[in-house]
């Protein structure tokens, strides 16, 4: 078995104010899942799941699926949006940490089955309830993780 691949990055958060701030985040892609889905955790205990495809197409170009939106924003930064029904959230990651993460991915995945030969998965987002605010994330187990993470509801997908 492989092992999970787990990378803790920073974004900026982007608000409607004129300040944006950093925010911590975790990238986590477990090989042995077949859908090839790759999670962002949020500071809040939020957790989105999405395909790996979508993150790197938007890399070259806008893409949409679902309540994820991802696109481009200059040589260096990626921007992605999520929808929830709390509302949206903005964040902006450096290009370079993402092609790191994905191609770490990649290494560690079974060559049976290309990206592009599946249906694409639509996006979720589930909570951690045990999770305190968003200033401070204690680290966890996987094990405790997954044992803490209920559903929250899968995003419709749109298009």
């Amino acid at each position: 078995m492989s092992p999970v691949i787990e990378e803790h990055a920073r974004a900026r958060l982007i608000t409607d104010g004129p300040l944006t701030r950093p925010v911590p985040v975790d990238l986590r892609y477990d090989p042995a899942d077949e859908r090839r889905t790759v999670h962002i955790g949020l500071p809040d205990g939020t957790d989105w799941a999405f395909g790996r495809d979508l993150l790197e197409r938007g890399l070259r170009t806008p893409i949409e699926r679902g309540a994820v939106r991802v696109w481009p924003c200059g040589r260096t930064q990626l921007i992605v949006e999520l929808h929830s029904t709390d509302g949206v959230e903005v964040f902006q990651f450096e290009i370079r940490t993402l092609i790191r993460f994905l191609a770490r991915t990649r290494t560690q995945t079974p060559a049976a089955s290309p990206d592009t030969d599946r249906t694409p998965q639509p996006p979720s987002r589930t909570t951690r309830p045990d999770t305190p605010s968003r200033t401070a994330r204690p680290d966890k187990s996987a094990e405790q993780e997954e044992g803490a993470t209920q559903e929250r509801g899968a995003q419709p997908a749109h298009g």
